[in-house]
């Protein structure tokens, strides 16, 4: 755990992606199996402990802590691991530090009795950075300024591969993935998961900027709709059949509709919707399907599901990534009028011959509920990642609102001692009483640390409740969002909720008496 601990702690301190990436490098090369696989795993988010859960992380520090200290402590430092690792009392013992793989083991073949003990014993043996570190491996939520992806970076840096390998080979791996640290370093061969349904890195594009757009020689480019859903990957190979989401999270499982209907030897790229009638419904019903475990018929029902197709990777055993994009849409054609996948259509291509009409198609593009335009290079292979030049995504302009701020939450991190995750509303008139506010969103970016501190040292100042980590403030700060749609939502008081919202200005200036109200977002609905 110590070594583990260290790196969790430099890891939350270093700013920079080269210096984090250089961090995780040297501990994969300096720590030995399986320690390193079970670290790997915990950044990676594909550890889970059934039995270790926040609330008996409470239930411990509230057997050894006052109570009321602890739920003040938690309130001001709002974090959880971070707050029982400081507040644990100390107990002197012989114990040394746990491996890494003895904790996860010991975990994992526990049983829900046997965990508790284990555990406090844990937290007594070690000092309060090991605390830390074993509360966030176990809760689950690590929160270094760490993805998946730079992860795996780092292991794929140990012997100069290319992550895109290391994405591709992952999902025929299992803890903990000893096979993959052979590979890099140089001791085996390549592990084999060419048979199965694995996931394989998606290519993605990236945004053009409308200064940008006159530069482009659009005769090289093939225009397609940026359809309004998620994007995903159906593998069905080797009898298995699962579907990805962009970052390679299998989400097979909400989704039994899309399995049933992936009678098919293939993998294909597309855009993952709700569709009735012919019709792309609003993203706010693709949500009901979305991060589910299992799905009901009545769900299955009313929110049917249907992707919509971009490409083809994979032919039975053929790999047509390296073809061009032309070759590529020529294939899924042929396949997909052979084939005949039930559930799934293809996105047509849009016939373009300047940027002037492609600026016309993108502004009638909200008109449609659609979020823009894909122009991709006819020429351009498939290629894993973000590379330059060959994808671009043109996007709609967003929408904009003036709204009010209701609620703060602390941040997580770095910004664990901020109030950085704001909720905010909209006016409603009410029959008696007038206007009150109703919310519509959550934002967590659009401003910089200096606006951060500002607005914190604000919410301070303005508080006028508190439940646990959240702030109620009085309205006094307006906000202009930028968001993508507005949809219906039963779940906020409003009715509505706006999709990825971010705060574009902070109307210091503005009264809240001026912000806008539900009806100005109730006419966004549509728009």
């Amino acid at each position: 755990m110590k070594p583990f601990a260290a790196l969790l702690d430099a890891l939350i301190f270093m700013p920079s992606r080269n210096g984090k990436l250089r961090l995780m490098t040297e501990y994969f090369v300096t720590t030995p199996d399986p320690d390193r696989g079970y670290a790997l795993a915990a950044l990676t988010g594909d550890l889970n402990f059934r039995g270790a859960k926040p609330a008996l992380v409470r239930q411990l520090v509230a057997e050894r802590v006052d109570p009321e200290l602890f739920g003040w402590s938690y309130d001001f430092v709002g974090d959880l691991a971070e707050t029982a690792a400081l507040i644990w009392p100390e107990r002197p013992t012989n114990r040394d530090w746990p491996h890494l793989a003895e904790v996860v083991e010991a975990l994992n073949g526990a049983g829900r009795a046997e965990v508790p003990a284990l555990l406090a014993g844990w937290l007594d043996a070690l000092d309060a950075t090991g605390r830390w570190a074993l509360l966030k491996l176990i809760t689950g939520g690590l929160r270094v300024g760490v993805s998946a992806r730079l992860a795996k970076t780092a292991v794929a840096a140990i012997g100069g591969q290319d992550v895109a390998e290391v994405e591709e080979v992952w999902h025929g791996l299992t803890l903990p993935y000893e096979p993959l640290f052979a590979w890099v370093e140089g001791r085996a061969e390549r592990p084999n998961v060419a048979a199965g349904a694995g996931f394989r890195p998606l290519m993605l594009a990236n945004p053009l900027e409308e200064r940008d757009a006159d530069s482009l020689d659009i005769a090289l480019y093939r225009a397609e709709w940026k359809w309004d859903g998620i994007r995903v990957q159906m593998a069905a190979k080797g009898g298995e059949r699962r579907i990805y989401s962009r970052t390679g999270d299998d989400i097979s499982g909400a989704f039994p509709d899309l399995l049933e209907a992936m009678e098919f030897d293939a993998v294909v790229d597309g855009e993952l919707l709700v569709l009735r009638d012919g019709a792309v419904a609003p993203f706010n019903d693709l949500q009901q399907r979305l991060n589910r475990k299992s799905v009901t018929a009545k769900m299955l029902r009313d929110y049917p599901a249907h992707v919509r197709l971009y490409d083809l990777l994979f032919e039975e055993e053929e790999d047509l990534r390296p073809l061009s994009f032309d070759a590529r849409r020529l294939r899924l054609e042929q396949w997909h009028g052979r084939v005949a996948p039930k559930r799934t259509d293809l996105s047509p291509l849009i016939p373009v011959s300047d940027i002037e009409s492609l600026r016309h198609l993108r502004a009638g593009a909200r008109d449609q509920s659609i979020e823009g335009l894909m122009l991709k290079r006819a020429d351009s292979p498939y290629l894993a990642g973000r590379p330059k030049g060959p994808w671009f995504k043109w996007k709609r302009d967003p929408l904009t609102l003036d709204v009010v701020l209701m609620y703060a939450q602390r941040g997580h991190g770095k910004r664990s001692s901020f109030y950085s995750d704001y909720t905010f509303g909209v006016w409603r008139e009410e029959a008696a009483g007038g206007p009150i506010l109703v919310p519509v969103g959550k934002a967590y970016s659009g401003f910089t640390d200096e606006e951060l501190l500002r607005i914190d040292k604000w919410v301070r100042a303005h508080t006028t409740n508190r439940f646990g980590p959240v702030r109620e403030v009085e309205p006094g700060l307006v906000f202009e969002v930028a968001f993508d749609s507005a949809h219906p939502s039963p779940r906020h008081k409003s009715g509505y909720a706006l999709r990825f919202p971010r705060i574009h200005r902070i109307r210091w200036d503005k009264p809240i008496e001026e912000a806008d109200r539900i009806e100005a977002v109730a006419g966004l609905v549509a728009v």
